[in-house]
Parts: structure tokens; sequence; C-alpha cells
């Protein structure tokens, strides 16, 4: 029970220290909402010539952008998150203290991000999806089943994509430096995520391809949850499947790490 404690304590103090950047949080909520607009309407645009395009109606679709910009920032799909303090203590060396800590480094880092989550789904993420409830037509559902259902999603779609910028962090250990990796994360957060674009419209063995990868756990998971075109036991399923997945090469890359690279700095 203490060790709970202990990683609460530190997903707390994630909340809290995102919590503190007001000004920055005003500007997210400002941006998402002038992006979810131009978004909707290029979606309606495109909805009107392609009717029924991924197997969503015109109110389907505005909804997967609204819940698309209430989840860019609380999923860090283009990094943001607690990666960036695990780069830099690799490169400057001190995640070496990080390694004396009587916690695990992975679960600490993950409660960090986990709290930093929830600020960017309650601070920047709610004002922009509200926005769009009020002023476009979307799918919503009206019992309070779905939306549960929907913020399971969501947490586990949290853990997914920790486990995709944690390996990505990791690399830094051989790499010494997180500029390249974390500009491929952010390609391929874009792409594959379905932020721009949903993956259930894109075609063929590509579609395939992207609807089972890591990435098509973050949003379209949750929004077909949402929307009901999902069934949330099955998404579920990807979903945890893949935080298994990506937390266990995580702790398999860590281990590497520690037991045979020299720390940078010392």
């Amino acid at each position: 029970m203490g060790s709970w404690r202990l990683y609460a304590a530190v997903a707390a103090g994630g909340f809290r220290r995102y919590a503190t950047y007001r000004a920055a949080t005003l500007a997210g909520v400002f941006t998402n909402t002038v992006f979810g607009v131009i978004l909707v309407y290029t979606y309606l645009a495109l909805w009107d010539e392609k009717p029924h395009l991924g197997g969503y109606d015109q109110a389907q679709a505005v909804t997967y952008v609204w819940l698309g910009q209430c989840l860019y920032s609380t999923l860090a799909i283009q990094g943001g998150g607690a990666e960036k303090d695990v780069i830099e203590r690799i490169r400057t060396g001190e995640i070496a203290v990080d390694l004396y800590r009587p916690a695990d480094l992975q679960l600490w880092w993950l409660a960090s991000d986990l709290g930093r989550s929830l600020f960017q789904l309650l601070g920047r993420g709610v004002i922009p999806f509200v926005f769009g409830a009020l002023f476009f037509p979307m799918a919503l559902p009206t019992d309070i089943t779905s939306w549960a259902a929907l913020f399971v999603a969501l947490l586990l779609a949290m853990v997914v994509s920790f486990g995709i910028r944690y390996l990505a962090a990791l690399s830094v250990f051989w790499l010494m430096d997180g500029m390249g990796i974390m500009q491929a994360v952010m390609i391929t957060g874009v792409f594959c995520s379905g932020i721009v674009f949903p993956l259930n419209a894109f075609p063929g063995v590509l579609g395939d391809i992207v609807r089972a990868l890591p990435w098509a756990a973050q949003l379209q998971m949750p929004a077909d949850v949402l929307m009901g075109e999902a069934d949330p036991l099955g998404a579920y399923a990807f979903q945890a499947t893949w935080a298994v997945v990506l937390l266990a090469a995580g702790r398999l890359l860590q281990s590497a790490a520690t037991r045979r690279v020299v720390v940078q700095g010392g």
C-alpha cells in the first residue's frame, strides 16, 4: 500500500506541475479550438463528397474531430510529456539519481505522466470538446454507461501513449541526443494516431496496418467506443494488449540500458 501511495503522490505532483502553467493552458485551449473549427469544416466538405467515409456520418466525423482536439495534448500525440524529462535526465546524467531512488523507474514516470495527462484532459481538452458540442452537430451518447466506457478507454490510451514515448526516451541511453527520435515520434504520432484523419478511412492494406499499430489505441479506439462503433471489451483488449507489450518492452530496454550503458556525465 505504501508504494501505491508513493505513485499516487507522484501522479498528483505531475497534475499540480502542469496546473501552474495557466497561460500556456489557455493558449492551448484557444489553439485546439481554432484547429478544431478548421478541421470540422474540412471534414464537412469531405463528407459532403464522400458520405459515410470510414463508416461515419457527418455528426460522427465532427465528434471524431473534437475528441481528437480534446486528446491531442492529453495523450501527447506529438510528444511533450514525461519523455522530455527522461531524455534530459539521461542526457545530463541525472538519471543516475532516479536509479538510486527506492522506487521503480518506469512506474515513477508512468505515474507522473498520468498526472500530466489528467490535467491536460481537464484543463485543456474539455473546453474545446464542449465548444464543439455547443456549436456543431455531434453524435454523443445520452447514457452514462457509454461515458464510463469512454473513460476506461482513455485511461488505457494514456498508458499506451506513455509506453510509446518511454521507449523513444530510453533510446537516448545509446543515441545521447533525443532530437531525432522525438521528431520521429512527432511524425508517426500525427500520421498513425488518426489525429488528422480517421484510421477507419485509410484504404486497403495501409488501413489494415495502421489500425493494427499501437497508435490506433490512442484516438481511434476511444472514438469508436464513444460513438458505439466498437465493442468496448474488444477495444479494451486491443488497448490492454498493446499497453502490456509496450511496458514490457520498456522494462527490457530499461534493464539493458542500466546494465550496460555508461550514464552520460558520469
